[in-house]
């Protein structure tokens, strides 16, 4: 019986021993981390716990003190749920038989699995709660982000600490270090973004661009960016040349069609009820693109290219398509030797890669994000088929304001078939309206007994300074 006890009771002292350190440690961690804290605030005003800490006279609010007790509760939790199954652990070894023997493998396993990769977790989280310094070459600022003990997936902690310039002076921007920016709205979706920069460092990417995509549209834009290899499809052709590329399908195989309902162009046809989107019908199905923008329409809203270009003479060179489509308006517009950049989505379908496989270039850009252009750059904005009648006014309002700063004077703003309620009209007329542009066309058509469509072309007229 003693050659049985001996492994379990030498067992049950590692188990004690185990108990006893983690309890001190636990009270160790617990003390050390509050002590400091308790003590400023009972002793010191709010205003002065800064002056306690870093000596200075500027106190930094932004500091998300909340943040930094989650991270220490949640290694002490940690720690005490160590504890707790190291407990019930050494209760189940002496309540069981005294033939029960352990060999060094499972004794190894169980060390490993059970006590050293917790302990390494808490470890792991103990040295990631930052504390913030005062740091700076000439302006004394906070070191540490205050989202910094936020995000517990340590690639977007990396990401959103100020990297400092490392010869210790201004850089071209005039900054003594830079700061990646990410959307408010990534706060809102912690969990999502921790899914998305969730990787390994040099590997390939997850298939996981429907994420990012979703991330986006909800306004945790501009993402972060990642350290991973991105994944492209291991069939990919070269493209057709660009003279072909313009008016021809692409091959099927230079698109990764893991996240879309289809699995090939021909699948996307308007004919197929079930291509999985319902904007821009027919959108893939070249025959029907070709004659849009350049003969004349059903409707008196269908504007022609070469009518509208007609307006400015020899002025439109560069523009935005602002709308949901496969780059058919950019493609007619490179025939007249006007470079369109197309903004698009992968709603349902691989809008972007489409655009680029056809020689155009594709602007990966949510609605809620401001155009990545500078003032007074575009000399045509035209936009079809997105900003229709479901969109809120005053979200409208600040997209249209955000045009009108990268339309240069004498641009031209086009809207392009835009519908809404007869009784939203009104609304919607005053939002175009307001910037005082000069009409040159401007015409409302009926699209059904409760909805009307409106085309216009105005231009920018130079404001004084």
């Amino acid at each position: 019986m003693g050659r049985f006890c001996f492994p379990r009771c030498r067992l049950s002292r590692i188990m004690g021993s185990f108990q006893v350190l983690l309890g001190g440690l636990v009270i160790f961690l617990s003390i050390t981390s509050l002590s400091r804290f308790y003590f400023a605030g009972f002793f010191l005003h709010d205003e002065d716990i800064c002056h306690h800490f870093y000596h200075v006279k500027d106190v930094y609010v932004g500091f998300d003190a909340k943040a930094l007790s989650d991270r220490v509760d949640e290694v002490l939790s940690k720690m005490a749920s160590l504890q707790d199954k190291l407990e019930i652990t050494v209760q189940n070894l002496e309540s069981t038989s005294d033939k029960m023997n352990i060999s060094k493998a499972e004794y190894g396993k169980f060390l490993e699995e059970e006590v050293i990769h917790p302990l390494y977790s808490a470890h792991i989280s103990l040295r990631q709660i930052r504390l913030p310094g005062v740091d700076g070459v000439r302006n004394s600022t906070m070191r540490e982000d205050p989202l910094i003990n936020y995000f517990m997936t340590e690639e977007v902690r990396k990401y959103v600490t100020p990297k400092s310039n490392r010869i210790g002076k201004l850089n071209i921007y005039g900054t003594e270090r830079i700061y990646n920016t990410i959307g408010h709205a990534c706060v809102l979706m912690k969990n999502e973004l921790e899914e998305y920069m969730n990787y390994d460092v040099g590997s390939y990417c997850k298939d996981d661009w429907n994420l990012a995509q979703k991330l986006m549209i909800k306004g945790c834009d501009p993402l972060p960016r990642r350290r991973c290899l991105t994944r492209a499809s291991k069939l990919y052709q070269k493209p057709f040349p660009i003279n072909e590329s313009l008016w021809k399908l692409p091959d099927n195989g230079n698109v990764r069609w893991s996240n879309y309902q289809c699995r090939n162009f021909g699948c996307l046809s308007s004919k197929n009820s079930r291509r999985g989107f319902s904007k821009c019908t027919g959108c893939f199905e070249m025959e029907k693109e070709m004659v849009k923008w350049v003969s004349n329409g059903s409707l008196p809203i269908d504007f022609l290219i070469s009518d509208v270009l007609a307006v400015k003479p020899g002025e439109i060179r560069i523009g935005l398509d602002f709308g949901i489509g496969t780059g058919t308006f950019a493609a007619r517009m490179r025939e007249q030797n006007v470079t369109i950049i197309t903004t698009a989505l992968n709603l349902g379908a691989p809008f972007n890669e489409m655009i680029a496989l056809r020689g155009l270039v594709p602007l990966y850009v949510a609605l809620n994000q401001r155009l990545p252009f500078f003032d007074n750059t575009m000399d045509l904005i035209h936009t079809t088929g997105l900003l229709d009648g479901w969109i809120d006014l005053q979200l409208m309002d600040f997209i249209l304001f955000d045009w009108d700063r990268i339309l240069r004077p004498g641009g031209l703003l086009w809207i392009d078939r835009f519908f809404c309620s007869r009784r939203d009209l009104d609304d919607y007329m005053f939002m175009f309206l307001q910037f005082r542009y000069r009409k040159h066309k401007w015409v409302i058509s009926p699209k059904s007994k409760e909805e009307v469509y409106l085309s216009a072309l105005l231009e920018k007229l130079p404001r004084a300074i």
